[in-house]
Parts: C-alpha cells; structure tokens; sequence
C-alpha cells in the first residue's frame, strides 16, 4: 500500500517534482506497476516439452524421431529448469493480492454509499487531515518537498485482504485506506501517519520500491518509529511490555512484519535487510526532527517544524 544506498535519507535525489506524479492506475501488469505493491510482468510463450518448433511435415524419417526421442529428457529438464525460474520471478506479487479493488473497475458512488464503508472511510480520513497533527506535518512538509497531497487523488479507500489497514502504491502515487478494516479513527490516524512517511520517502528520494529490500526496509524502519505505532499504549494495547530498548524492538519487529507481508521472502532475509539500516534509519527522524511518543510531541514537533520555516525565511 506496497506496495518500492542503504538509508534513503542517503539516497541521491534528482529535481523535486512540483507535484505528487499522478497519473491513471494501469491495467497492465508490466513497467514500473510491475510494492507497498508491483505485479508481475507477462512471461514469454515457451512451446510444451517434447514438442519441436521447426516441423515441416510427417515424412521426415525415424532418424529425426529417434533425434528428437533422445533430446527429449535433456530438452525437459531444461524447460522444467526454465519454468521453475519463471514460476519464482512470477511469485511474487508485491503484495497486490492483499488489495483486490486495485484492479477491478471502480464501483459507482450509489453501489459505493450503499454497500461498502466507503462514506465512513471518507469521513474518517477527512477529520485526520485537518486534525491530527501528525498528518499535518508531514502534509505540510512535503508541499514544501514540492509534493502536494490531494485528498480526491492520493487517497483512495477500498476493500483489502483482513490482514492489512491500509498501503501505499508508488505506481500511482496513492494511499490506499482499507475502508473494511479501519474501524476507529485512532486507527485511521495511525494508518494514515504510516503511509504519509512512505509518500514523504517516495517524494524526496529515490526509492527502489521492488528491486531493493533494504529501501523498502528503511522506510518501514521509519514508518514504525515516527508514526506512533510503537506508543506505549499501543503495546500495551497488544500486551507487550518491555522496558529499556522496547520502542527499538517494536519498530524491529513491525518493520519485519511488514516486509514479510507485502514480499515474497523469507523471515531472514527480511531481518538482515532490516538489521543492516536500522541504525541509519531510526535515527533519520525528518521531517518530525524527533520521535513523537504522543499527539503532545507531535504538535510541538509540528510546531517547530512552522517556526523553523519561518526562521529560515528570515535569514
């Protein structure tokens, strides 16, 4: 909601776009759709085992079916190898299979108002917007990256998979909000806060979403930290208490979390990406400049996010 250097703050950047790039979800499956959600590119047609692409007619003599007998098991084992290597690329989905509406038609608004919780999502995620200081910032923040955020054209809310509340799809630019798993609007804050700092991250630098683990790691390293999903009484909400080093831990194990469920990967590799940028980018708190435990530090973090634009004005 994917659905993609080691830190990204590290990360070289080109010009600053004037504006989210916005452009209509493709139907193809190819190009960069193929994170937080990419799908797969179409394979080339390999003809079956056993059969020959140059036949010219019946006649050509047991010589040739004696050939084509003898090459068969070398010709098999070589389409088997080919396929299984196809069948692992094609595997994974970048998490796409998570968020069904993706591809379908857009419903109309009646079918939308009448069935779905579509009405409830808006309204939640509109009160998160001009409320929540969290949102506040980093919407203001990257307006100043040059990346101004559109509520009818970077959120969408949809149906998901009932694993997941919600992601972000860097092929449109879009944050997807699972309209059937948002309940609360803490919970839609939280969400919101969460796919806000991947946007921010695919805003001023230049992230390899599909290709590199360890961008997408980072960002979930960051999005963890900065968001208030680690808040003490969020992880007392889940019964898990730890005293020194928790928060790091938490961020840790959600970052994982999240990797696991948007790639095909294993648990391993999912943490070693994780453990060789953690320190990077835990310690990259832009555009808070400090880890907001509570609704408090974040609107003194937004706070002095306006003061410090406004002192940079003056100088």
């Amino acid at each position: 909601m994917r659905p993609r250097s080691a830190a990204l703050r590290l990360t070289a950047r080109g010009p600053r776009p004037s504006a989210l790039p916005g452009h209509a979800p493709s139907a193809s499956r190819g190009g960069e759709l193929a994170r937080r959600l990419a799908l797969p590119c179409l394979l080339p047609f390999a003809p079956p085992p056993g059969t020959v692409a140059g036949r010219r007619g019946e006649g050509q003599g047991s010589a040739m079916e004696q050939g084509e007998a003898a090459s068969s098991p070398a010709a098999e084992e070589k389409a088997a190898a080919a396929a299984g290597e196809e069948a692992e690329e094609e595997e994974d989905d970048f998490g796409y299979q998570l968020f069904p509406d993706r591809n379908k038609k857009p419903q109309s608004f009646l079918v939308r108002s009448l069935f779905t919780f579509h009405n409830r999502c808006q309204l939640m995620l509109r009160m998160t917007l001009d409320t929540n200081p969290y949102a506040q910032l980093l919407l203001e923040a990257m307006k100043q990256s040059g990346c101004t955020v559109f509520n009818d054209r970077h959120f969408s809310c949809e149906n998901c998979d009932g694993c997941v509340s919600g992601g972000f799809d860097s092929a449109t630019s879009q944050i997807v909000l699972c309209q059937n798993n948002i309940r609360h609007q803490s919970h839609m804050n939280r969400v919101v806060t969460h796919e806000l700092i991947h946007a921010f991250d695919h805003c001023r630098a230049h992230v390899d979403w599909f290709k590199n683990v360890k961008h997408l790691a980072c960002s979930e390293i960051r999005a963890a930290n900065l968001s208030g999903d680690c808040t003490l009484m969020n992880e007392i909400a889940r019964f898990k208490f730890g005293l020194k080093g928790h928060h790091q831990t938490c961020v840790r194990d959600r970052a994982i979390r999240s990797i696991l469920a948007v790639r095909k990967v294993s648990k391993e590799t999912a943490e070693k990406a994780v453990d060789e940028v953690f320190d990077a980018c835990f310690n990259d708190l832009e555009p808070f400049g400090r880890i907001p435990h509570s609704k408090t530090d974040a609107k003194r973090a937004y706070r002095d996010f306006q003061n410090r634009d406004r002192y940079n004005a003056n100088l």
